[in-house]
């Protein structure tokens, strides 16, 4: 697949027919409460990283789902909280962007554990605007006994703005025939916004990317929490095999060594999980080649910060 979407595929979006629905839904909450399994289970295929440490998604990814009676584009938007330096300022300010560029808000809170003061003010953010809004309780199979008490916290919480509140599970799937059905109720009549058989809008190196990344927050955690970005700088793609090399860039020497990791070690562990991943993507034999970088505070650099592809969407 190509970088951009090429005329020859466009091409291949058809008429939709009678009836047929369509539109954007943005799946938004806290940093961690499984909006990117939601988004991946929904689409039926990893398009989006997960990964125990929190605030994972760093931009605007897009999912598509397609049915027989509707298109569902899916926004997954990071984590709405407090930044404590540009490249959270930037994930911030593009998550509350994709509020007011979507058909539908679905709004996803942990119902493992009651409601508190983040959540409150991702509802107030909501307040104002004009769209459906969908209340999401995910990891509904982490409830415990006291459930009861946790979904009347959340009930009380939406009272006042008569949102739906349907519980599911992102991991098992439970519930969330339920929950596709309640957004395709929702939307309005409108065409293929892309080929049915399309799941993502987003290149091949940036999914590439994506899945070294999530990789290094699986093995290191809180070691290399967020000062981690990964660059494709070039594929190489031939009949039988695709040659893939990419640079971790991290803030600090310490860093490095860590990624590095004893002979090697953790660098050579990295790539060969990451391989596997980006091998469901590619026909063909992956060779994937990773070398590691110090970009000291990149996360602060505005310059840098665009190089590595995060900027303010409008």
């Amino acid at each position: 697949m190509n970088d951009n979407l090429n005329l020859s595929i466009l091409s291949t979006i058809p008429i939709a027919p009678e009836g047929f629905k369509s539109g954007f839904v943005g799946i938004i909450g806290r940093p961690n409460v499984g909006k990117s399994t939601l988004m991946n289970q929904l689409i039926g295929q990893k398009i989006a990283i997960t990964s125990p440490v929190s605030q994972t998604t760093r931009n605007r990814l897009r999912g598509i789902l397609t049915t027989e009676q509707a298109q569902i584009i899916f926004v997954d938007t990071p984590g709405i909280h407090k930044p404590h330096h540009n490249l959270g300022k930037i994930i911030v300010k593009n998550a509350k962007t994709a509020i007011n560029s979507v058909d539908i808000i679905l709004l996803v809170v942990d119902s493992s554990v009651p409601s508190g003061g983040g959540d409150r003010y991702i509802i107030d953010l909501l307040k104002t605007v004009n769209q459906p809004v969908i209340l999401g309780l995910n990891k509904s199979d982490q409830q415990s006994e006291t459930y009861q008490e946790i979904d009347e916290s959340y009930t009380n919480l939406i009272q006042e703005y008569n949102w739906p509140m349907i519980k599911f599970s992102a991991l098992t799937g439970d519930g969330l025939e339920t929950l596709q059905n309640s957004l395709i109720d929702k939307l309005e009549p409108g065409p293929y916004y892309y080929p049915p058989d399309l799941i993502t809008d987003q290149p091949e190196r940036f999914i590439m990317g994506e899945l070294i990344r999530e990789q290094i927050l699986q093995m290191t955690r809180q070691e290399i929490p967020h000062s981690v970005a990964v660059t494709i700088e070039k594929v190489e793609e031939t009949a039988k095999i695709t040659k893939v090399f990419a640079a971790i860039n991290v803030e600090r020497n310490s860093q490095k060594g860590i990624i590095i990791g004893q002979k090697g070690s953790m660098l050579k562990a990295i790539g060969s999980e990451a391989r596997k991943q980006i091998q469901k993507l590619i026909a063909g034999d992956v060779y994937l080649e990773l070398f590691v970088k110090v970009e000291p505070q990149w996360r602060q650099s505005n310059l840098r910060l665009a190089e590595f592809g995060y900027r303010i969407e409008e």
